[in-house]
């Protein structure tokens, strides 16, 4: 399997470290999974940063099976590498979001979906 393969793997599970961060630092009750009204500080930002999460990783994974052809044996190192890059964005967008730094939070969003797009068009210019 190509390591763009595996940053897909990466970026399913980020979502599921930060909502972690959330529940153990806020009164999480396992009857209600979902009421996350009482999560305050870092708590409500680990449960931001999952939410985004969430909604990046669908976008990134297309974008690497198109690049890609839909065949995991592709070996392409500027895939890899791009892949690569995104999953370092995901895990520095992670921190900065934690760290309660919404300036760089956003740069390394803009970052993270540049890297996806670039990945999504490389059939176009990279042929």
């Amino acid at each position: 399997m190509s390591i763009a393969y595996w940053c897909i793997v990466v970026g399913a599970l980020l979502p599921y470290a930060n909502i972690g961060v959330a529940k153990m630092r806020s009164p999480y009750n396992n009857r209600f999974p979902r009421a996350h009204e009482k999560y305050r500080g870092l708590a409500l930002r680990a449960y931001g940063a999952q939410e985004n999460s969430f909604e990046a990783f669908p976008f990134f994974a297309v974008a690497v099976l198109v690049a890609s052809g839909g065949s995991a044996h592709v070996v392409d190192p500027l895939l890899n590498s791009l892949a690569l890059a995104w999953v370092v964005t995901r895990l520095a967008y992670s921190a900065v979001y934690l760290l309660d730094q919404p300036t760089a939070r956003s740069l390394i969003w803009f970052v993270g979906v540049g890297l996806t797009l670039s990945i999504l068009t490389m059939p176009a210019w990279h042929g």
